[in-house]
């Protein structure tokens, strides 16, 4: 029998936080297929919303290249524990407590999360993102360097950076124009406002969405976004929208009453698993090299300026945003806008007693 040689990196490594799963190919006849598998990389810090921690990112770029180097490997599937998130990003406690202030250590990071990125880009596997929650900040860019992308219909999508010191530049400012244009692109990862997972597929953000809600036995669309494809009066088209007024408060009734299941999540993440075993893998393997090109071309030309750039803001704008974010009380965790362009405009120079003037009040202890 012929001996392979082996290529991984680190074998055995394992980081708290990341879990490495085989789970056995299915035939069109959905029964397993006897020496070949799927990898399965799952963030696992459903407390902190599976935000990725240094040791986290260190576990994903060696999943990533271990699932790679695996003969035995078909495609590969990048989720989130639990069903409340997938990843919400960088662990901004983490942020605040470390690398807040210290521009050189969050460079060293910054080289892990870049790398991260890279081993997703660079899989010889196609990958799946399998989205069971929120895809926020970092998470989205991760995800964004997926191949496909399999949501529960009760996701959201969006962005955090200039709302809390930061900006986009781990990925979304290059994939995500490339995904929904220019504009819709500027819109996300300005205002960071969510998208449901109704609006990312009609923007072309995701490949398919199923419902994940339950309620009295049956399955249901996502009660607080617009599921009917239709414009309103004005012509503007709503299909994804969140609902507004009395809309609204009936759908989180709704939201209420139900209990998420995510097995038809997986089964459409089996199907597509499926699809991908039934083809050629040398050819799948040049197809996705060749079209993930356009995603690398952006990635590369900018990704090293982009993290010194982010280094050096962790003594400014991110000191500040990430404090608030950790230390603010819960619905108030962002920095005193007004205060702080003010503040500047009246020539306030950043150091700790800026920042110390425009994190949130606490609640008064009664």
């Amino acid at each position: 029998m012929f001996e392979f040689k082996n290529h991984e990196l680190a074998p055995g490594t394992e980081y708290p936080g990341v879990d490495y799963e085989l789970k056995p190919c299915r035939d069109q006849g959905g029964q397993p297929v006897e020496g070949l598998f799927n990898a399965w990389i799952t963030l696992n810090n459903p407390d902190q919303l599976n935000s990725y921690t240094t040791e986290m990112v260190k576990g994903v770029i060696l999943g990533f290249r271990r699932a790679s180097e695996d003969r035995r490997v078909n495609s590969v599937v990048f989720t989130g524990a639990g069903t409340r998130a997938f990843c919400t990003g960088g662990n901004t406690k983490e942020y605040a407590e470390y690398y807040a202030g210290r521009p050189p250590e969050y460079a060293r990071y910054m080289r892990l999360f870049n790398d991260m990125v890279t081993a997703i880009l660079l899989c010889d596997k196609p990958v799946i993102c399998r989205v069971n929650g929120m895809r926020i900040a970092g998470g989205q860019e991760i995800g964004m360097a997926c191949d496909f992308t399999v949501a529960s219909d009760l996701a959201l999508f969006g962005q955090a950076g200039p709302k809390h010191g930061s900006a986009p530049d781990g990925g979304s400012t290059d994939f995500l124009p490339l995904f929904v244009g220019a504009e819709q692109a500027m819109i996300s990862c300005t205002l960071c406002e969510t998208w449901s997972a109704h609006k990312a597929h009609r923007l072309g953000l995701i490949t398919d969405l199923v419902p994940v809600l339950v309620v009295g036995g049956v399955y249901v669309p996502n009660p607080m976004a617009i599921t009917d494809r239709y414009a309103d009066a004005s012509g503007r088209v709503v299909y994804g929208e969140f609902k507004s007024g009395s809309e609204r408060a009936e759908g989180k009734e709704t939201l209420k009453s139900g209990t998420v299941n995510l097995s038809r999540l997986d089964e459409a993440v089996e199907a597509l698993l499926t699809k991908l075993l039934y083809t050629m893998p040398n050819c799948v393997s040049k197809t996705i090299q060749s079209v993930r090109k356009h995603k690398l071309e952006h990635w590369d030309r900018n990704k090293e300026t982009n993290r010194a750039w982010l280094a050096l803001n962790m003594m400014t704008e991110a000191n500040a945003g990430f404090r608030a974010f950790n230390e603010g009380p819960r619905g108030n965790r962002e920095v005193d806008f007004i205060a702080l362009r003010r503040k500047l405009a009246e020539g306030a120079a950043w150091g700790p007693e800026l920042v110390e003037s425009v994190l949130p009040q606490k609640d008064p202890v009664a």
